[in-house]
């Protein structure tokens, strides 16, 4: 009964993402089946993730946000973001792409879930919890960015061939997929400046907490996102552009988010 829960919001995430492969690529095998559909099964994968994250996260004397955690922890944000998008905009279609690596975080907290020596407490202060949540949910951004930027410039690459088939046929038009990527963008900006800043007041230490390669890594994710959004609004910056700078900042944001999290917990401390 205890992977029964588990095994399903797997199989409901990659259901999730395989109907909505269908209506990409393939949608005269199932003509009926509506975006509705794939959204109700990504609220149902999501209900249930959010249980899962509530045992291996939840203590007793805080929030256990170990590293398999904290990833499954992301991936939920991520599905989050996505479902709630999709409400209103053409966003489902993300999750052909996104929903597999989230069923496989899952799996992984569910089997390599560990204590945390670090938990967070109230004992912790508001600006790390405010920390924590923001880095967490900036990081969702972007990766949902970087996965907008990859269709993007698909998209844009077969119009100026002149072969709009295949699935560039179902995507939203050129205009909707670019301002919903920097849409992510600078809601991620957001609240990436807002991570650093609440970083920076829980701070003592760096060195003894094994923290400045984060806050460099950081600092220069966001200095990489800064110039992307200004070259946009000065210059147009768009296509193979926009999508090497938005890949850049998100592998540099990951390496010091979880990069420095697997070095310090799955490393140093084995």
């Amino acid at each position: 009964m205890k992977q029964l829960i588990p095994i399903l919001t797997i199989t409901l995430y990659l259901a999730a993402a395989a109907m909505a492969a269908i209506r990409l690529f393939r949608p005269e095998i199932l003509p009926r089946l509506t975006r509705s559909i794939v959204i109700q099964i990504g609220f149902s994968a999501l209900l249930l993730h959010a249980l899962i994250l509530y045992q291996t996260i939840v203590a007793e004397d805080g929030l256990n946000l170990a590293f398999f955690q904290a990833l499954s922890l992301a991936g939920w944000m991520i599905a989050l973001v996505i479902m709630l998008s999709s409400l209103t905009k053409p966003a489902e279609n993300l999750t052909v792409f996104l929903f597999p690596p989230i069923a496989l975080a899952v799996a992984a907290c569910c089997i390599f879930a560990t204590d945390s020596t670090r938990l967070l407490n109230a004992s912790s202060g508001w600006p790390l919890g405010v920390h924590v949540i923001t880095s967490l949910l900036a990081w969702s951004l972007f990766a949902i960015a970087s996965v907008q930027a990859v269709l993007l410039w698909i998209q844009d690459k077969n119009l100026h061939n002149r072969k709009p088939g295949g699935f560039i046929r179902a995507l939203p038009p050129l205009q909707t997929m670019e301002s919903l990527l920097f849409e992510f963008i600078v809601a991620g900006m957001i609240l990436l400046t807002i991570s650093l800043a609440s970083g920076f007041l829980y701070l003592h230490d760096m060195f003894a907490q094994h923290l400045v390669h984060k806050t460099i890594l950081s600092t220069i994710a966001w200095v990489l996102f800064a110039i992307l959004i200004w070259g946009r609004y000065r210059y147009g910056w768009r296509g193979r552009i926009a999508l090497r700078w938005t890949l850049i900042g998100f592998v540099v944001l990951g390496l010091a988010y979880f990069g420095s999290k697997a070095v310090v917990e799955l490393i140093i401390q084995t």
